[in-house]
């Protein structure tokens, strides 16, 4: 399996995300850039999760339909071609790092996959549905991690 290389102009790997993307600020997605995705890929799906939720993993932005020709998202925009579904907020689309006030700094997993087929998920999918259903289409994938704090 080849790797996508996944990055941030906002924010380095396993480096803090400013607050303009939390729920607590301005609430606006990052923008991301990716690479290395393969040819053969029918489409993208990105995941946005927070194992370290005191609930369990959270899903903070689940998009699927993503056009595998494109190359990145800009901050508050959907990917190209993508479907932004309901998180695990209850809202479609983004909804930024909120962990709660005093708790070490949460781990926000950014993972892009390459699918070889289309993946159908249900409106509001939990993290782990989503890791079910890209298991079985996953021909590459990339991460990238930041971290918040409040």
């Amino acid at each position: 399996m080849t790797g996508i290389e996944l990055s941030s102009n906002a924010f380095n790997d396993h480096s803090f995300i400013a607050r303009w993307y939390s729920y607590e600020g301005p609430n606006v997605s990052p923008p991301l850039a990716w690479s290395g995705v393969p040819d053969d890929a029918a489409e993208l799906l990105l995941l946005c999760e927070d194992p370290d939720a005191p609930s369990g993993t959270f899903a903070h932005w689940v998009v699927v339909g993503i056009d595998p020709h494109s190359d990145g998202v800009e901050a508050g925009h959907c990917p190209p071609g993508g479907t932004e579904l309901v998180n695990s907020y209850g809202q479609q689309g983004w909804g930024g790092p909120h962990p709660p006030p005093g708790d070490d700094a949460h781990h926000y997993f950014f993972r892009l996959y390459a699918l070889s087929e289309p993946c159908v998920l249900p409106d509001a999918p939990g993290a782990d549905q989503v890791h079910q259903e890209v298991e079985r289409r996953r021909l590459a994938d990339g991460t990238l991690v930041g971290l918040y704090q409040r």
